[in-house]
């Protein structure tokens, strides 16, 4: 018997359809991977299992049971034994880690609510997993990891047999990666059943047993275990060669000097950091997360006073947030209202905005990035969190007279299609004479893109390297360890 079994899923919003006639098989004691382009249904896929978002047509069984889809909630999902970690974390943050996990589930001891005993069982649990969590500690002064493992364990305190993941790993840092695919075999060998959905061929190769290809709403292919990337990713874009990941070639001698930065202090974590950046060069800063590089990036874009040293920046920034729900992107607002972002007066007519300018701009933006669907009007919470990403990127790059661009983690979240021309576009902004500030968790794309990195520990630089440098160095460095 399988743990899971959807068939003939479908889900459509207005004439867009999400997911068509989509079916899964999950095995119990299985990590059973769902890969597929921004946008190809993924994400919904796991919404409808998870009973977050109503099934147009289809079936679905949990375990023996047959789901009925026109009552399906999340609510019966947790209660048949069903956990969704989703991309954007639901967590409260006022809150602490264990009042989060029993939210709405309160454990009672006669008419009070007993968070003692709850302290111990979740407590137990994380260490069980080795997921480090303090049930004490509030949310809002945890790291993403850490909130993540938050997730994991309030699935599991609910008694989750089927844990849906969506996109995991795309805000850990790659130590913290490595741990969670362990847990997720763990949890496996423990006989759960694991839905993750990827974008990273090199996690399906790490743990799935199977992995269901997606593309455009449908599945289109299964493959087990074993099987090359080149294979899946193919299948992936559904053509025969596969985006590859462009590299930094050799550039001419870099121009003059575009950012800089002199015992630069802010946030309460970043010290007395000191760099340069100048006209067509990517400068590269790794770290694990809590070291210093949001606090440098919110710096250098402008959003977070210095509280010592100096900042020079010449000229137009542009600003690729780390969190774009929280600072690239109005959900509520269409396509083309986000593309307008900082550039208002750009777009202003005798009575308000002219839209007809705004709309030839986005459909222009919206191109340049492949965004789907191109659609200006549509809210920006319709889109899929990498179409979201695109958006973003096609916004800042699109800047008149951008001298500089401030990349924090551009790629994450983006498939690999989307992660190939948002590299291109990077580089030919590098080319064009803009200077690239790049943080990225992923060492891979610091050294296809860099031409010198800098790794950041404990919010000073550590040491500068070339991008040709392996990863153990680098990773040593980022624990503070010797180069």
């Amino acid at each position: 018997m399988s743990a899971l079994r959807a068939e003939g899923l479908r889900k459509a919003y207005g004439p867009r359809v999400a997911v068509r006639d989509a079916s899964l098989t999950v095995e119990p004691g299985s990590v059973h991977c769902v890969v597929g382009e921004n946008g190809a249904g993924k994400s919904t896929l796991l919404h409808l299992i998870y009973g977050q978002t109503r099934a147009d047509a289809g079936r679905l069984w949990i375990g023996k049971d047959e789901v009925r889809l026109a009552t399906h909630s999340p609510s019966q999902a947790i209660e048949r034994g069903v956990g969704l970690v989703h991309q954007h974390f639901m967590l409260v943050e006022n809150l602490s880690v264990i009042e989060n996990v029993v939210l709405g589930r309160e454990p009672r001891r006669g008419p009070f609510v007993d968070l003692a005993r709850a302290e111990g069982e979740i407590a137990a649990l994380a260490a069980r997993l080795k997921l480090t969590v303090d049930p004490r500690r509030r949310i809002d002064t945890l790291s993403v990891g850490e909130q993540q493992r938050v997730e994991i364990v309030k699935a599991l305190w609910r008694g989750a047999e089927v844990l849906l993941l969506d996109e995991p790993t795309a805000v850990l840092t790659p130590p913290e990666v490595k741990q969670l695919l362990g847990v997720l075999e763990a949890l496996a060998a423990e006989g759960k059943s694991i839905v993750l959905v990827t974008h990273k061929l090199e996690e399906v190769a790490a743990v799935a047993a199977r992995t269901t290809v997606m593309r455009d709403g449908r599945v289109v292919e299964e493959f087990p275990r074993g099987t090359p990337a080149g294979a899946m990713a193919r299948a992936i874009v559904g053509r025969d060669e596969a985006p590859q990941t462009v590299r930094r070639e050799a550039v001419e001698p870099p121009g003059e000097v575009v950012l800089e930065t002199r015992d630069l202090s802010a946030g309460g974590a970043l010290h007395e950091v000191s760099l340069q950046v100048r006209a067509g060069e990517i400068l590269g800063v790794a770290g694990v997360l809590g070291n210093g590089q949001s606090e440098l990036v919110l710096s250098v874009a402008g959003l977070l006073p210095a509280t010592g040293g100096s900042l020079r920046v010449a000229g137009t920034r542009g600003h690729i947030a780390e969190d774009r729900h929280q600072r690239a992107v109005v959900l509520d607002f269409s396509l083309e209202d986000n593309l307008l972002l900082g550039r208002q007066r750009d777009f202003a007519g005798p009575l308000g905005l002219d839209r007809e300018k705004l709309r030839a701009h986005a459909e222009e933006r919206l191109a340049a990035l492949d965004v789907r669907p191109r659609e200006p009007t549509a809210p920006m919470r319709s889109l899929s969190g990498g179409n979201q990403q695109k958006v973003v990127v096609a916004r800042e790059l699109g800047r008149p007279g951008l001298r500089l661009l401030i990349a924090a983690e551009p790629t994450r979240g983006v498939d690999i299609g989307a992660t190939a021309a948002i590299h291109e576009k990077i580089l030919a902004a590098a080319s064009a004479g803009c200077a690239v500030l790049l943080v990225s968790s992923e060492l891979s794309e610091l050294r296809a893109l860099a031409d010198r990195i800098v790794v950041l520990y404990r919010g000073r630089i550590a040491a500068e390297v070339a991008p040709d440098v392996d990863d153990d160095r680098i990773g040593r460095l980022m624990i503070g360890g010797a180069a």
